[in-house]
This record gives C-alpha cells, structure tokens and sequence, in this order.
C-alpha cells in the first residue's frame, strides 16, 4: 500500500481546522502542519489530532506549501487547507488510490460553502482543482496570491470521486477582508512584473 502526506498551512484556524484534521483520520498517513506563529489554539488543536507541527514566519501562500512538503516522509501529498474537509467518498476515493498506487496528479471536485448555503451552480460548479501531486516533480508556484502547481508537460491529470467541502466566509466583514487582503497581494504582484493600468481599463474593465 502506498501511503500519502497532508500538508496545511495555517494561522489562526481554530474556528476550522478540527473539522479538516477529522476528516483526515484513516486517510493521511501523517500530516504536516506549517504554522506561522498562531496566537490561537490552532497549534494545540493540530497536536491534538497528531499532527506534526512546523512554525516559521509567513513567506508567502506557494513557499509556505513547498515548506510543508519538503517536511514530508512520503512523495504523494495531499494538500489540503484549514477550511476544506474531505467528504466520505472522497476519502473512500483516496484510500483505494493507496492500494492501487498513485501516478501522475489528481484533480478533485471543491464544493465551496458561502454563509452557510452549498454554492452547486454557477460559476461555482465545477471547481475541480489539483491537490494530490509529487513533490518530487511538482511544486506550488512563488506567486503571492492564487498559487498552482506548476506542472511538468505531458503529465497525466486524473480526476477522483468526491468532493473537497470548502466551507468559505462566514460574515460578509470576513468576506471583505478576504477580497481586500487578495487585491492588495494582485496588485503587489502585477506591479513586481511591471504591469500597468490605465483610466480607460478602470472605466471598460474595472
């Protein structure tokens, strides 16, 4: 059976992460917490489900994760954030991956949860994104905001049952807090390329 590492990176999650760490029991075969300094009992909740638990100062979405993985014991890894949990099938899913073996990357349906209500149409559905990957061939991209994985050409990408349950923003004040933080980061990060704007993009593209 071939096993697999779950890696999460975190700062003050304790709203959210025992439900993502529940939901990894008898699937993850360890996992791997990369903590930037919780001042809330994220870390003692992690330790509580057996976790390994890394803290360095933040360095960004992509670094922080490649940090995570670099941690690892095995190659396969699972990456999987402080709001997300796994449903029933989808650890099903996994764990039969285990007995057959991994190959290439896996890309898995995120079912997101806004305010409390299941987002299932729209531009919502389907969220397929890829979290189960080699680290000895893949890493997450440096980017600030929106990291992928950068994948090598010609690599096979399959698809698994179940869903990743993305349970979102809780209050329309975190929702804002969330877009401010993410537009500041895009902007850092477009004008770091040399990226310019003009009035008429403002006013036909805003």
């Amino acid at each position: 059976m071939q096993k697999i590492s779950a890696t999460i990176i975190t700062f003050n999650e304790e709203k959210k992460i025992a439900a993502c760490l529940a939901s990894l029991q008898g699937v993850a075969d360890e996992i791997i917490v990369m903590d930037s300094f919780s001042t809330d009992n994220t870390v003692a909740i992690c330790k509580q489900f057996g976790a390994k638990v890394y803290q360095q100062p933040w360095s960004g979405y992509g670094q922080q994760k490649n940090d995570a993985a670099a941690k690892a014991t095995f190659d396969y890894i699972l990456s999987i954030d402080a709001d997300e949990c796994l449903s029933t099938t989808l650890q099903h899913s996994i764990n039969k991956l285990k007995e057959t073996g991994f190959t290439g990357v896996y890309k898995i349906n995120r079912l997101n949860i806004f305010y409390g209500y299941t987002l299932n149409f729209g531009l919502t559905q389907p969220d397929r994104i890829i979290r189960i990957y080699d680290r000895k061939l893949i890493k997450w991209s440096l980017r600030l905001v929106h990291e992928t994985l950068e994948l090598p050409e010609k690599i096979k990408i399959n698809e698994i049952k179940g869903n990743l349950i993305h349970t979102s923003k809780d209050s329309m004040q975190d929702f804002i807090t969330t877009i401010n933080k993410y537009s500041t980061l895009s902007a850092i990060s477009y004008f770091e390329r040399g990226k310019k704007v003009s009035i008429f993009k403002i006013l036909v593209n805003p």
